[in-house]
């Protein structure tokens, strides 16, 4: 029989907590849930919750987006581990924080298991948040403004199908400054990294534009390596 080992240290608790990011025209959204348990109750939090002996911290992340907000298949990064002593009035607990990003065409949300409600808000217009989530939500704002410089994870906000304007306004509201067009175009298509849809939009009140689509492997390429989009 394989002994069981017993530590004299205090055994702590462990969370994941995400932050769900996406895009709504200009604006960048993150997801909140309205917590249904007595702590926070009715508070609007990040989701996540405890990481069960069995499964890894991706697989809770996963697990716990799906069973509180209904969200699956997306781009998920881990973000930080925060462990300040008092930061759940329970009990001393460690939380791993990721954030992820999703297209919010055709995303369907609703919350489940211990969530009340789940809703989406603008980044800067959130409401107080439970716990230390406001600390975790702008430590996913700042690295997703980084990380958007030197790795084309942008894509994954926007629809299969997109226009160069579309592609232009995603990075503006995600770095917040406005872009030269002719300066952004060019950066943009000399990286191989579009393939051009040789369609153009419809049923638009202004003049259709061209759709693109990323290339793949390009995309795999320059997401692996990275990449210098200063602007």
């Amino acid at each position: 029989m394989a002994r069981k080992y017993s530590y004299k240290y205090p055994m702590h608790a462990v969370t994941v907590d995400c932050v769900i990011f996406g895009l709504d025209e200009d604006e960048l959204k993150v997801m909140l849930i309205q917590r249904g348990e007595k702590t926070f109750k009715d508070q609007w939090a990040l989701p996540g919750g405890f990481v069960d002996p069995k499964e890894s911290l991706d697989d809770a992340a996963r697990r716990e987006l799906e069973e509180e907000t209904g969200i699956h298949k997306v781009y998920l990064e881990q973000l930080y581990t925060f462990g300040a002593v008092d930061r759940d009035p329970r009990e001393r607990v460690v939380t791993v924080a990721y954030y992820a990003l999703v297209k919010l065409s055709g995303q369907v949300i609703r919350a489940t298991t211990d969530a009340a409600d789940a809703a989406w808000f603008g980044v800067h217009d959130c409401p107080p948040v439970a716990f230390d989530h406001d600390d975790i939500l702008t430590m996913a704002h700042r690295r997703l403004q980084g990380k958007v410089r030197y790795q084309p994870i942008g894509f994954e906000l926007l629809p299969v199908k997109f226009t160069l304007t579309q592609l232009q306004r995603m990075y503006e509201v995600i770095l917040e400054k406005e872009l030269d067009k002719r300066n952004f175009r060019k950066k943009i298509l000399a990286m191989d990294l579009l393939i051009d849809c040789n369609e153009i939009e419809r049923d638009v009140a202004h003049r259709a534009a061209r759709l693109y689509r990323f290339d793949e492997p390009s995309y795999k390429r320059l997401a692996k390596s990275g990449f210098n989009f200063e602007i």
